[in-house]
């Protein structure tokens, strides 16, 4: 079974699988407007940086696809701004998210984008189909450079999903074990089961499985024992904003795995598209941080597991600074150490390559 396709456009509609569904069953969700998507992306149906660009680029569309044709351009772009801050403000960690949206917004603005309503319309949609494509190929180049760097290992670990249900097909952090899979290469994958919403145990553990994929279940907690136990050959994650120096904002955890790994000498990999990084965002420290609702720890799967009136604290990220980070993994290359100087020049190379 290949990879799950988490996004598509089909029938006018963006199909998605409502993760919140999984792992009890693989349900499939047409969005149509612009507030059900924005509904969508807040309550984690569809979830993971780079999936969430990909939507709020077609959500931009969707929210202007029934503007009237004969209206005006500069009415066209206030009421297209206006739904760019409403999407925006669906999610604030992941990068991916305002970095679609400004796409889409550049694709329509500007003398250089002759033609009237419908055409401004074509672009929005075309500047979201091209995204989608250039996913797939990112996630998959990804795959390519990271299954060189873990061809040797036998047991990895990863924390959250960052794989094609974090992304349009490949993923991230597990391209390259779908990449190794078709080459005759099978990794075993030791899948946190990511507090409070159990992203690892009901989502990484199903896509790999569905893909023959050998994984195992563990808590959280259990990750710094099996590093101990010489049971963990590598640490790969995705993330979901890296900052200039390195710094990396992914799902809360994250940091603690780093840790363990460094403590136990494993190498410890982030995968991650370039659109994830920010040359805005100086550091770590200047990371916005989602907090989400006490009831996701509280009352999580809606049976309570603390008592009434008890305070809850849940981010939903945290950073791991770039000092932990053995290696960035991008559909560019491999990026190392030191960040403060490769990440800057690697971007650099990219927009002088535009």
């Amino acid at each position: 079974m290949p990879p799950l396709k988490t996004i598509a456009w089909i029938a006018n509609a963006v199909r998605i699988v409502d993760q919140t569904r999984l792992p009890d069953e693989l349900v499939y969700r047409d969005i149509t407007t612009v507030e059900d998507m924005v509904e969508s992306i807040k309550t984690l149906r569809i979830r993971g940086a780079p999936a969430i660009g990909i939507a709020a680029a077609f959500g931009m569309y969707l929210a202007m696809r029934d503007f009237p044709e004969t209206g005006s351009r500069a009415d066209f772009l206030t009421l297209t701004d206006k739904n760019a801050d409403f999407l925006a403000q669906s999610r604030p960690t992941a990068v991916n998210l305002f970095w679609a949206i400004e796409r889409v917004r550049e694709a329509i603005a500007g003398s250089s984008n002759p033609g009237g309503i419908a055409a401004m319309k074509r672009r929005m949609l075309d500047k979201a189909l091209a995204m989608l494509e250039e996913d797939r190929a990112a996630c998959r180049f990804i795959g390519e450079h990271g299954f060189e760097l873990l061809k040797a290992c036998k047991n990895i670990l990863t924390h959250c999903n960052a794989g094609g249900l974090a992304a349009s097909e490949y993923g991230t952090a597990l391209a390259p074990v779908y990449v190794g899979k078709e080459r005759g290469t099978v990794f075993h994958v030791y899948a946190d089961e990511t507090r409070p919403l159990l992203q690892g145990s009901r989502i990484t553990a199903f896509e790999l499985h569905a893909a023959g994929i050998p994984v195992t279940v563990i808590c959280d907690s259990m990750a710094a024992a099996l590093m101990r136990n010489r049971a963990v050959d590598a640490v790969i994650v995705g993330a979901d904003r890296i900052a200039a120096n390195g710094d990396v904002a992914n799902k809360i955890g994250t940091y603690g795995v780093a840790l363990s790994a460094q403590a136990h000498g494993v190498p410890f990999y982030v995968a991650a598209p370039l659109s994830t990084f920010d040359a805005r965002i100086l550091s770590g420290d200047e990371i916005p941080i989602e907090q989400r609702g006490e009831d996701e720890v509280a009352c999580g799967f809606g049976r309570r597991t603390a008592p009434e009136g008890v305070r809850v604290y849940n981010p939903a990220f945290d950073v791991t600074p770039a000092e932990l980070v053995t290696a960035i993994i991008t559909e560019r290359g491999v990026v190392r150490p030191p960040y403060g100087e490769t990440i800057p020049r690697l971007l650099d190379n990219l927009r002088q390559a535009r």
